[in-house]
């Protein structure tokens, strides 16, 4: 019975974690709109991030996801 409670809590924490992000490409877009001062470097790194995430979150890879745009909010200062 406490191995079905578990996988059931795994279950939704990874669903719950999986829908995250799309909340998180939102919030770098929304940042990027407000044409934030970064270096021409750096505003390629947070381009190419929050592309990878999108990409990982659609082939259902969603640490990956959440860890490309994790470094995306991170030098966008979010």
């Amino acid at each position: 019975m406490k191995l079905i409670i578990a996988a059931v809590a795994l279950a939704t924490s990874s669903l719950a974690f999986a829908h995250n992000c799309p909340n998180e490409m939102k919030a770098i877009d929304a940042k990027l709109m407000t044409n934030p001062k970064l270096s021409p470097a750096d505003m390629s790194k947070v381009k190419e991030l929050r592309a990878d995430g999108e990409k990982f979150h659609k082939e259902g890879k969603h640490d990956d996801s959440m860890k490309a745009l994790g470094g995306a909010k991170k030098i966008l200062g979010i």
